[in-house]
Parts: structure tokens; C-alpha cells; sequence
């Protein structure tokens, strides 16, 4: 089973002014369990603007997936942004 959750794709004006070093990003979330353990995992694909195929693919057990949200939570909590739900 694969599944799309989420993608964001990379938009001109996301990059803020200075950042010539940064690189133009899009991402995508899924969930999949094509693995030999049959285990449900949370795919994180980031692939560079122009270089589709390229991209680096994270494979996150539950426990991995739930340290990312709350990195994710913590960082946005850190610039006085509201972490969500």
C-alpha cells in the first residue's frame, strides 16, 4: 500500500532574501508498507527544483515520525509561532 498524504511544491517568493545558498526545495509526505516487514512507515521525499528523481527519500517508523513533529513543533514554538496540532 502506498498513499499520498501531502506535497509542497517549491514557489519563488518561499526562498527569503539573502539565502543565495539556500537550495529551492520541494517535498512530499506518504505512507507506505512495501517493506519484507510489511510494517506501515511515513515516506518524507525532498528533491531539489529541477531535479526530479534526485531527491533524498526517509523511510520513518511511527517512533521516527513522531521525533520529527516534535523537532518540527519545537522549532516553530522557538520563533514565537503557534506549533498546531
Amino acid at each position: 500500500m502506498r498513499r499520498s498524504i501531502d506535497d509542497y511544491p517549491f514557489a519563488p517568493g518561499d526562498l527569503p532574501e539573502g539565502a543565495e545558498d539556500a537550495c529551492r526545495l520541494s517535498w512530499a509526505v506518504a505512507i507506505c508498507d512495501d517493506y519484507d516487514d510489511a510494517e506501515p512507515r511515513v515516506v518524507l521525499t525532498v528533491e531539489e527544483v529541477g531535479r526530479p528523481g534526485a531527491g533524498l527519500v526517509g523511510h520513518f517508523t511511527p517512533d521516527m515520525a513522531r521525533r520529527l513533529r516534535v523537532a518540527l513543533a519545537d522549532a516553530l514554538r522557538e520563533i514565537g509561532e503557534n506549533a498546531g496540532t
